[in-house]
């Protein structure tokens, strides 16, 4: 039995270096927990517990883990014995003071590759757990080289290693560090405008906050994702800290010089941009690093739209020593490191499809690969690598000039479902997990087989920055073309701007479909775009493109859309397509957004009052009235669209009926 004794002292070497470590109780389920207890109980019940179980407090579900980002704790314990969230689990060591354990739970280090993970259901697209052989034996791997990490396993001897020394560590004071002490005179002379500090987590943002709002003479307003998550900056900002939630702060009529956003990557990007609309100085603060997922698309989509940003980096730790081995680890085994490699002179264009088996055989070609889609998108977390590693259905495309990558591109399969099941998709009745595009064209568009025809959908394409503007992009969607077989068409959903639609049109995409709701996170409408490969991909391609020119001018309306509203509406005239339409939302599920035009249309021919219908479409909205709520208001709507198609055809909406609601039992 190890020495509890020994880890322990350990801890207290571990607080005079400045570092964290990780230590890894691997085992039957019962073995892992009752040895973290007997831990826990020996470090005075200081540890915060991590697990899908209730545990005894301090104790938090990994799902409600952003919650407490922005606080600090002192040792912690990650529950992963039968599943494994590795996004909470970085966060969750990003919390950690030094001097502290993380201890992580884990099955036999033998038989967790063949094990299923339930947190796989998240993220595989899988209707049940699946197992995740690739990503544990990555993981492994890193775990066995790492020669600072702790690895306790049930039935095997344990030694404590003898750790070479290291310098003790000088923890901040509280006064700002080199630095920050070089930002704070820098925002103390900026003229008015946004500046924002992006750093990875314990370098000090937070802190850098507050030192600022304790040196401003004028008024200021803090504001953050959630008040607890300010703990830090309230506590070096003292009296001077004034915090208003972000909804709270648009409703109101508050005013001050300063505007403060810590985390402000987790704030909706149309709510940030109100925000900073309003007040004359604003300081942004944001974590860029992979496991929250927006930090990247908060420089990349939001921060664009400033001509003088002045932008700031935070690069040295300040709550713990630089080259801190828990933070080491979580960088390897979730490769945060996405810095590139300069690429050499221009060479030929080599393209290769690459496959999930090469992680057993290539791990490096691959790790290179998800570095770089990770550090071209806008929007990556430790799921999408589990996703890229182990979910069924991805394939891959390198491009490679030399023997230096300079892009890649991630497809995934979709489709393939029973006409049955894509029939009751299209009515509103399924949403099975998965097929983001091809469901999509069936839930929203006008093709009910949308989802039964094959498809794969390119999920993300990144060109290294040194290769970009050069044509490569475009090859390698020429590529993907001319060798996908037994597909039916090409798909692909973006975040709508001029420049990136470009793009896709000199690929030879068809628009389909355009959101009528900006995404949160990038502020863009939602686009989607098919490629068609066989006579019924051009066939579906058609339908759509027909079905989006002839509601075009109606759904402009809703985005507001004053060059396209001011064309005009096509006739009302309802023809077969609305009819079905119409029959969809009036006694099924199909959502009001999706039937918008053939409503419109429909309000055209009647002259029945039909008052929740023509005040939603007059108002161009779906909020619901103070009194009934959304789902009462959506209730009405359907029944007024079923009274005018009875009134308009009574025997026609009978046999509509029949055939609409017997979709539900395919």
């Amino acid at each position: 039995m190890p020495d509890m004794d020994a880890i322990l002292a350990q801890g207290e070497n571990m607080k005079a270096q400045g570092i964290r470590r990780l230590l890894v109780l691997s085992g039957e389920a019962d073995w892992s927990y009752r040895q973290a207890f007997r831990l826990r109980e020996r470090l005075n019940g200081d540890g915060l517990f991590i697990s899908p179980e209730v545990q005894p407090e301090p104790y938090c579900a990994p799902a409600a883990l952003k919650t407490l980002l922005g606080r600090e704790f002192k040792h912690a314990f990650f529950d992963a014995r039968r599943g494994f969230d590795v996004a909470a689990f970085a966060a969750l060591a990003g919390t950690l003071k030094a001097g502290s354990w993380l201890v992580l739970l884990v099955p036999h280090l033998q038989r967790w590759p063949t094990l299923t993970d339930d947190d796989s259901v998240r993220w595989s697209d899988s209707p049940d757990p699946i197992s995740t052989p690739h990503f544990v034996d990555h993981f492994c791997r890193v775990l066995h080289r790492d020669a600072e990490a702790l690895v306790w396993q049930q039935h095997l001897p344990f030694t404590l290693p003898e750790y070479p020394p290291r310098p003790q560590w000088r923890p901040a004071n509280g006064e700002p560090q080199t630095e920050q002490a070089a930002i704070l005179a820098a925002l103390n002379t900026l003229p008015p405008g946004v500046a924002v500090v992006t750093a990875e987590r314990g370098r000090g943002k937070s802190a850098l906050a507050g030192m600022l709002l304790k040196t401003l003479s004028a008024r200021a307003i803090v504001t953050a994702p959630a008040k607890a998550a300010t703990d830090v900056l309230a506590h070096f900002a003292g009296e001077h800290f004034r915090f208003m939630a972000p909804d709270a702060l648009l409703a109101s009529e508050e005013q001050a010089a300063w505007l403060i956003v810590d985390e402000a990557a987790a704030i909706p990007g149309p709510i940030l941009e109100r925000l900073v609309s309003r007040f004359p100085h604003t300081l942004l603060t944001t974590t860029v690093q992979g496991y929250e997922g927006t930090g990247r698309g908060f420089m990349l989509k939001f921060c664009a739209r400033f001509p003088h940003l002045a932008a700031f980096t935070l690069n040295q730790p300040v709550r713990w020593a630089s080259g801190c081995p828990l933070e080491s680890f979580i960088t390897e085994a979730l490769l945060f490191d996405d810095a590139l490699p300069a690429v050499p002179a221009s060479d030929t264009v080599q393209l290769q499809r690459v496959e999930q088996t090469a992680w057993e055989s290539e791990p490096e070609h691959l790790s290179a690969m998800y570095r770089l889609l990770s550090a071209a998108h806008y929007r990556t977390s430790p799921l999408d690598l589990r996703r890229m590693m182990d979910a069924p259905g991805q394939h891959f495309i390198a491009a490679r000039e030399g023997g230096a990558l300079t892009g890649a591109l991630w497809l995934v399969e979709e489709g393939g479902l029973s006409p049955e099941l894509s029939q009751a998709v299209w009515a509103g009745f399924r949403r099975p997990r998965g097929n983001l595009v091809a469901q999509s064209l069936a839930a929203h568009g006008g093709s009910p087989q949308a989802a039964a025809l094959r498809s794969q959908r390119i999920s993300r394409i990144a060109i290294h920055p040194q290769r970009q503007r050069q044509g490569t992009g475009q090859r390698m969607i020429a590529g993907v073309i001319a060798q996908t077989t037994d597909c039916d068409y090409l798909s692909v959903s973006f975040g709508f701007t001029d420049e990136l639609w470009r793009f896709w049109q000199r690929c030879g995409f068809q628009l389909v479909r355009l959101g009528t709701h900006r995404e949160a996170s990038s502020g863009c409408y939602t686009a989607m775009a098919i490629y068609p490969l066989s006579a019924a991909g051009h066939q579906l391609a058609e339908r759509e493109q027909a079905r989006f020119a002839r509601d075009a001018y109606w759904l402009a309306q809703w985005r507001h859309d004053d060059e396209q509203a001011a064309n005009q509406p096509s006739e009302a005239i309802l023809t077969e397509d609305d009819w079905q339409e119409l029959a969809g939302f009036a006694w099924a599920h199909r959502p009001l957004m999706a039937s918008v035009g053939s409503l419109q249309r429909l309000l055209a021919v009647v002259t029945l009052p039909l008052p929740a219908l023509r005040s939603a479409l007059a108002q161009q909205t779906d909020a619901a009235p103070a009194q009934g709520g959304r789902k009462a208001l959506l209730s009405k709507q359907r029944q007024e669209a079923a009274d005018a198609l009875k009134y308009l055809d009574a025997h026609r909406s009978e046999t509509l009926v029949e055939q609409v609601k017997n979709l539900q039992f395919f």
